[in-house]
């Protein structure tokens, strides 16, 4: 099969990569945009390590063709806050200290932001729902539950209406 050429937009900036039809999402941003916060884990699209939002919605890199992402927005960890200025998720997991090995934790927190964009104040069941297809693999489910409550409430108590993706 033939490469493909593909435009698409990760963390607001626009790129335009060459891929194999049968390279992954997950494959051109380690490898090619060389971002490593999406991680390989199962490569079946079930242990949510590689999440990424698109178009604000969270979606699993690992099972996407690069080739269906054309004219998408891609958001990865790297996209959301940086050091001087973290994003109120990134901010809650370190404040509750909700990472042990780290291995899970970008998956968590973008599947934390696609959550507290559409359901701003969510219940402990909607949490438990929303995360249940991100393992974690340390035991630090105690801890990424409160991160996820404190992330609620850092958004209300910003005025925001939920994060940007």
């Amino acid at each position: 099969m033939n490469p493909q050429v593909v435009t698409f937009s990760v963390n607001r900036l626009t790129h335009t990569l060459t891929v194999s039809p049968q390279a992954s999402l997950l494959g051109a941003l380690r490898n090619d945009l060389e971002l490593n916060s999406p991680k390989y884990g199962c490569g079946l699209g079930e242990c949510g390590a590689c999440t990424v939002l698109v178009d604000g919605v969270a979606a699993r890199a690992c099972v996407i063709p690069a080739s269906g992402v054309a004219g998408r927005e891609i958001t990865t960890l790297e996209g959301l806050g940086s050091l001087e200025a973290l994003h109120p998720v990134q901010q809650a997991f370190i404040d509750e200290q909700a990472a042990q090995c780290g291995y899970c934790l970008s998956g968590m927190i973008m599947m934390t932001v696609a959550l507290l964009a559409r359901k701003p104040d969510p219940t402990d069941e909607e949490i438990r729902r929303e995360l249940s297809g991100n393992l974690c693999r340390c035991g630090t489910h105690l801890e990424i539950m409160n991160a996820v409550r404190r992330a609620a409430e850092l958004l209300r108590r910003a005025g925001a209406p939920g994060p940007r993706p």
